[in-house]
C-alpha cells in the first residue's frame, strides 16, 4: 500500500496538480478572509476567531477534492492500466486504500499552511491570545473527518467512469448533496429537521467545531469514509471480475 500512496504523492507533484491544489486552496481562502470586503472578512468580523474560515473551507473543498480525485481509477480505465494495477501483489482493499491515502495527503498539504491564520488571529485578539481554542481545535478535527469523507466519494465516483470530467461531477454532487443536501430538506420537512439534518455532514461539522468531539459525530464521518472505499471495492471487484 505505501507504494501505492508513494506513487500517488509523486504524480501530483510531478506535475501542475499537487501545486495548483494547495495555491488555489490558500489564494481563494486568502482573498475571501483577508482582502476581498464581506461577511468572510475576518478584519471585519470584529471577533478574533477563525469561523469565516470554518464555514468558507468546506464549500472549496466540495470543488476541489473531486478535481484531485477524478483522476484516481478513470485515468487508469481510460489508460487500459487499470487491469495492470489489479495484478499486482496487493489486495484491493490496500489499493483503495493506497489512492484514498495519497489523496487524503495532498488535501491535508493544503491545510497546513492555514495554521498561519491561528497565530495572526490570536496576536491580533484584544487582550493578544484571546482565540478560543478548544473550538479552533475541533473545527480542524472536523475539517480532517470531512476532507476524508469528500475525498472517499471522490474515489468512489472515479471508478463509475473512465472520463474524469464525469466523476468530477457526479463527486461534487455527493459532496454537495451529503454536506447541503440534508440540511435543505430539513427546512422542507419542520417536523423531522433534527432527524433529517443529523444525517447530513454539516450537522455534525457544526458539532464538532463547537469544540466537543463527540462519539457520534466520529462514528458518523468514518461510517461515511468506510461506506465509500466499500463502494469503491466492490466496483473494482466487478470489473476484475
Amino acid at each position: 500500500m505505501k507504494s501505492i500512496v508513494l506513487r500517488e504523492i509523486k504524480s501530483f507533484f510531478g506535475s501542475p496538480i499537487g501545486y495548483l491544489v494547495i495555491a488555489i486552496f490558500l489564494i481563494i481562502n486568502g482573498l475571501f478572509l483577508w482582502v476581498f470586503e464581506g461577511e468572510y472578512n475576518i478584519l471585519n468580523t470584529g471577533f478574533a476567531d477563525l469561523t469565516p474560515f470554518f464555514i468558507l473551507a468546506p464549500w472549496i473543498l466540495i470543488f476541489l477534492i473531486p478535481a484531485v480525485t477524478m483522476r484516481s481509477f478513470s485515468d487508469e480505465k481510460k489508460q487500459g492500466t487499470l487491469e495492470l494495477l489489479l495484478t499486482k501483489p496487493l489486495s484491493i482493499w490496500e489499493i483503495v486504500n493506497g489512492k484514498f491515502l495519497g489523496a487524503l495527503l495532498l488535501i491535508v498539504m493544503a491545510i497546513i499552511p492555514t495554521f498561519i491564520y491561528v497565530a495572526v488571529i490570536s496576536n491580533l485578539g484584544m487582550p493578544e491570545g484571546n482565540l478560543d481554542m478548544g473550538s479552533t481545535i475541533g473545527s480542524y478535527f472536523g475539517l480532517l473527518f470531512l476532507i476524508a469523507a469528500y475525498s472517499a466519494i471522490g474515489i468512489f465516483t472515479s471508478t463509475l467512469s473512465d472520463n474524469q470530467i464525469v466523476a468530477f461531477i457526479v463527486a461534487v454532487f455527493l459532496c454537495f448533496f451529503f454536506y447541503f443536501g440534508f440540511e435543505g430538506l430539513a427546512s422542507v420537512v419542520p417536523n423531522l429537521s433534527s432527524i433529517i439534518a443529523s444525517l447530513g455532514m454539516q450537522d455534525h461539522f457544526k458539532s464538532m467545531s463547537r469544540g466537543v468531539l463527540d462519539t457520534r459525530d466520529i462514528l458518523y464521518f468514518t461510517s461515511i469514509t468506510v461506506v465509500f472505499l466499500s463502494f469503491t471495492v466492490y466496483n473494482l471487484k466487478s470489473f476484475k471480475s
